[in-house]
């Protein structure tokens, strides 16, 4: 690995690391629900970049399975929250 892939990869990891702390600083600060949502579709996708730019730096496909369920547990939490607060609008 040359020294410019792994400044490259210290910085994203940092970046990623600190993404990931914000988002679960605000899972548990709140202070609602929809905030709390939000906050784990962050932390989801900050998963899976970080799991993808992996996969890029290692040139591998190995992982490319749990990305994919990451992304469909990602998108269907979404559409269970949304559910959720629609019928919580409509009483």
């Amino acid at each position: 690995m040359s020294l410019l892939t792994l400044v490259v990869v210290v910085i994203a990891g940092t970046m990623f690391g600190i993404g990931a702390i914000c988002a679960v600083w605000r899972i548990i600060r709140g202070p609602s629900i929809l905030d709390r949502a939000l906050a784990a579709d962050v932390l989801l996708a900050i998963s899976m970049c970080a799991l993808g730019a992996e996969m890029a730096v290692n040139q591998h496909t190995d992982t490319l399975v749990v990305l994919l369920v990451l992304a469909m547990f990602a998108v269907l939490g979404s559409i269970a929250i949304a559910r959720f607060m629609a019928k919580e609008d409509d009483s």
